[in-house]
């Protein structure tokens, strides 16, 4: 399981931040809460404890995913990709054919896609078909609700 995960800086960042957190904030929360229990008496009747012993169990099983996580990291630079074809790390302006509305995508690694946020996985169905493609290129991508067309108005590096 050495596979790259791609991840932009923001979302490298971001994983980091929640891992420090995870391991300063709720790490050291989570081992009171279970002391406290314990000094209840009788654990093996405890909601407290089990529930306290379960988070803990979930915490570092997170822990665990968010460190595999940077180990396998490559930070793809939006500065250093190329901004005349579509790439990880950038974001591009696209029209609809039918309906002649605009839509903006970021395209980043599976791991940091939120569609609600405007990214998109360079795996997902429309990420893959934007990739290596250029400006007013016209895309015909088929997606679970049938084909969707779109012209590529603009690609460029994502304004922080």
């Amino acid at each position: 399981m050495s596979e790259e995960i791609l991840l932009t800086k923001e979302g490298y960042d971001k994983i980091v931040a929640e891992l420090e957190n995870l391991a300063a904030v709720k790490r050291p929360e989570v081992a009171e809460r279970i002391k406290e229990a314990i000094s209840y008496g009788d654990i093996s009747e405890n909601a407290e404890y089990d529930s306290a012993k379960n988070e803990q169990a979930e915490l570092e099983q997170r822990i665990d995913k968010l460190e595999n996580m940077i180990r396998r990291a490559k930070i793809i630079d939006g500065d250093e990709v190329a901004k005349d074809k579509v790439g990880l790390g950038l974001t591009v302006r696209l029209k609809d054919a039918a309906t002649k509305s605009t839509v903006e995508f970021t395209i980043v690694g599976s791991t940091e896609a939120d569609p609600f946020e405007g990214k998109i996985s360079n795996e997902s169905p429309v990420g893959a078909a934007l990739i290596g493609r250029k400006k007013k290129d016209k895309v015909e991508i088929q997606v679970p609700d049938g084909i969707v067309r779109y012209e590529i108005l603009d690609i460029r590096r994502k304004s922080v």
